[in-house]
């Protein structure tokens, strides 16, 4: 009898995990980013990863065409049975999360929220920056967010168009990269905010550079929060992979250009990454 409970208790246990991966997307590399943090915070979950590299970037398409990509791109996480979306990307968040949210009955999050919630719990005078692409912040998608919690908050926004590059292009700790953040970072320091949010996934590589010219202010990586969101979704919802007793694994997609990805994935993710190109 006891021998019979011990199978069944077993056989229940195996149907608690929830083994079909997570779809993660971005326009290029950046999104990694959170793939890394999600990784790290939930190691049991498996992970598809889209890189939209053959239109990338996004920061200077209109809504409507970021809406069409994203589409398009969690029709093919679907059909390969990913049982949640994670929008790494803060210019197809901020356009086209709601749209999606409406069309696709798995969970789907992006990067905002959960970084304007972060915010929120560090900042102590109520005077938060926001970094971002030129989309990115002329969505107001951060403004909106943290005056729903309230309208005491200043916010303060700037964008920085030349990080992206310099990253992908390996200057994090060049001269140029620190004279551009002191550039695009001046008008922060001035206004006194102790909290500033890294509003593209691409920043957290220039934490260290950002932190030197922003010294004394809070730096929000949204893609830990990110990943705490992800890891509460997933154990409310019944979703989770957590122990199964095998690590995770990540499979990266991208529309164009295989190994110019993986050579700048090396800066995102310190581990050999099984790529390949498709057409959606």
């Amino acid at each position: 009898m006891l021998v019979h409970e011990v199978g069944f208790k077993r056989r229940n246990m195996e149907k608690l995990y929830d083994n079909r991966p997570i779809g993660v997307f971005d326009s290029g590399v950046g999104g990694l980013t959170v793939a890394r943090s999600i990784r790290r915070s939930i190691p049991d979950e498996d992970i598809i990863y889209f890189g939209d590299t053959a239109r990338v970037p996004y920061g200077n398409k209109s809504k409507d065409t970021i809406i069409r990509f994203a589409h398009e791109i969690v029709n093919f996480m679907i059909a390969k049975k990913v049982k949640m979306v994670v929008v790494a990307c803060n210019t197809a968040s901020s356009l086209s999360l709601q749209a999606l949210k409406k069309t696709y009955d798995i969970p789907v999050i992006g990067v905002i929220v959960p970084g304007v919630k972060e915010a929120v719990k560090v900042s102590k005078n109520k005077r938060i920056g926001v970094i971002g692409t030129h989309s990115t912040v002329s969505s107001g998608a951060y403004v909106k967010e943290l005056k729903k919690v309230s309208s005491r908050y200043r916010i303060f926004q700037g964008c920085c168009p030349l990080f992206v590059p310099l990253v992908e292009n390996k200057m994090i700790n060049d001269p140029v990269t620190f004279e551009m953040a002191g550039r695009y970072l001046k008008t922060f320091r001035e206004k006194d905010i102790d909290t500033l949010i890294l509003g593209c996934t691409h920043y957290p590589i220039l934490k260290s550079v950002i932190g030197k010219v922003m010294k004394d202010v809070k730096l929000v990586d949204s893609s830990f929060a990110v990943a705490r969101e992800v890891d509460s979704i997933l154990r409310d919802k019944g979703l989770s992979a957590y122990g199964r007793k095998r690590s995770g694994k990540i499979k990266c997609f991208v529309s164009d250009n295989v190994e110019a990805f993986r050579n700048v994935a090396s800066i995102f993710f310190k581990e050999n990454l099984d790529i390949k190109k498709v057409i959606l």
